[in-house]
């Protein structure tokens, strides 16, 4: 938990940027939840591998998907929902949870994305 949280109930939202997660999460293979926030229609049209797909509108209502016990990554396209997201996460009470940003992000570093 972070200073800001301990000492004013506040949490911050990380970042973390397309080529740290894929260092740090996927190739390191350290376990996480890596969510994407878009439609079950964006996500049909390609996504990051290893994501789940809970949209933005749902988040709430399906947060029990998601393990608090280890560290969540969200992603959407552009990275609006993704932060709008990881905020919502952070106050029911996730500790370490990353805004990956957008998927457009993750292609345009010519990270995998499957179809």
């Amino acid at each position: 938990m972070n200073l800001l949280n301990r000492l004013f109930g506040v949490s911050q939202r990380q970042t973390i940027s397309p080529t740290e997660y894929q260092a740090r999460y996927v190739d390191a293979q350290v376990p996480h939840t890596l969510v994407d926030v878009r439609t079950p229609a964006e996500f049909q049209e390609g996504f990051i591998p290893g994501a789940i797909q809970i949209s933005l509108q749902e988040l709430q209502q399906k947060m029990a998907r998601i393990p608090k016990d280890r560290p969540v990554i969200v992603y959407c396209r552009s990275g609006n929902r993704s932060a709008f997201a990881a905020n919502l996460l952070m106050q029911a009470g996730y500790e370490e949870v990353y805004d990956l940003g957008g998927i457009v992000d993750w292609a345009r570093a010519g990270l995998p994305v499957k179809r």
